[in-house]
């Protein structure tokens, strides 16, 4: 199964938020649309980093409650995994365990058109198992 297909099933919506914008108002938004991470944007929609909600936990740990008025840039992870929507969801099961992520912007000729997160990945594996089951017990059946 290619990403294209995930994206398609589950849609291209991609919450995003300025580099400026404070923690606090990082946790507004993540409330508001109830996802984990958030995609950083700066000017003209450039991919500047990705930020969630266990960037918050650990530096709120550190920082206290100051951290809430500093800006987003201060948390985000600026270098930032990306996949295409020709990857494979394979590979990028590999990737997101390899390197402990689990949320990938998915981008399409420098242009981001959707997120995919591993919640995404295990249900496409899920739905896979499931279709080669059902295809095993009509072909024992029929």
């Amino acid at each position: 199964m290619r990403i294209s297909e995930v994206l398609r099933n589950k849609g291209a919506d991609v919450v995003t938020i300025a580099p400026e914008a404070s923690v606090g108002r990082l946790l507004a938004v993540l409330a508001e649309h109830n996802v984990g991470a958030v995609v950083v944007c700066g000017a003209g929609g450039a991919l500047d980093g990705i930020v969630s909600e266990r960037d918050v936990v650990r530096c709120l740990h550190r920082q206290g409650a100051q951290l809430l008025t500093r800006p987003v840039s201060d948390i985000m992870t600026a270098i930032v995994h990306i996949c295409s929507p020709e990857d494979r969801v394979e590979s990028l099961r590999a990737t997101m365990t390899e390197h402990r992520i689990r949320h990938l912007p998915v981008v399409d000729q420098g242009r981001m058109v959707g997120i995919v997160s591993i919640g995404d990945v295990v249900k496409s594996a899920i739905s896979e198992l499931q279709d080669e089951r059902e295809h095993l017990e009509h072909y024992l059946q029929g």
